[in-house]
């Protein structure tokens, strides 16, 4: 699906991955579900390119609907795998989180274990070597994307920014669809270690510039990024 003319999104609203297209080639933003790997490899080729093109995958964070074939492609590739050391732990299965559920309806909890289980979601593969990043890096990577810690939803939660996309990736900072309940619009994300510490690293965002703000659940978002903060703020306080 393209986002727009740099940004194309694999996978859908359940669980989401992104491909940032440029001409030095491409970066991958996460790497959803184990079945996500046919999805890749048919929008590589809508695109007329391969897994040749691939530069690198960076991770959002380490929680397996955000790993998926990320050591496939490793493996394969060699294509390197980057994961704010906080969370590397967690992307190799070494840590687990311990989050609890929260709020659900049986139906929307149903669609997500339906789409997880079609797409690979129950056997995950860690991964086994990952680059580690940190708060402020600018990867060498297409797109030059700047790494912005999110610590909240986990501790190495990032959010990624890449101004040539004029897109802010944020994987689980926020959802505009909550997989648990169907809910619709930017809020706060299910499956969250700390829900305080996650909306006060939120609010470090307003100051990012970015029309697209794209979340690994969800719609992506067109309004920007001090927009989508103050309505998942407003959400709260209802």
């Amino acid at each position: 699906m393209k986002i727009n003319q740099t940004v194309h999104r694999i996978g859908n609203e359940i669980v989401a991955a992104y491909l940032v297209v440029t001409p030095q080639g491409v970066t991958l933003i996460d790497a959803g579900l184990s079945g996500h790997w046919r999805d890749l490899i048919a929008e590589m080729r809508s695109l007329g390119l391969t897994l040749e093109d691939v530069r690198g995958l960076v991770l959002t964070h380490g929680d397996t609907d955000h790993i998926g074939f990320a050591e496939r492609l490793r493996r394969e590739t060699g294509v390197p795998v980057y994961v704010h050391s906080a969370d590397a732990a967690r992307a190799r299965g070494e840590a687990k989180p311990e989050a609890a559920w929260g709020g659900m309806k049986v139906g929307a909890v149903a669609r997500f274990v339906a789409y997880a289980a079609r797409k690979g979601g129950l056997r995950t593969r860690y991964l086994t070597k990952v680059v580690e990043i940190s708060d402020g890096q600018v990867l060498d990577l297409p797109g030059s994307p700047r790494v912005i810690g999110l610590p909240g939803h986990s501790p190495g939660s990032i959010a990624i920014h890449v101004p040539e996309a004029d897109a802010l990736f944020v994987g689980d900072a926020l959802t505009t669809r909550h997989v648990l309940t169907g809910e619709r619009g930017p809020q706060p994300a299910p499956f969250t270690d700390e829900p305080e510490r996650a909306i006060e690293s939120l609010h470090g965002l307003t100051g990012v510039e970015a029309t697209w703000v794209l979340p690994g659940h969800g719609t992506p978002w067109s309004g920007g990024v001090a927009s989508v903060v103050r309505a998942v703020d407003a959400f709260g306080s209802r």
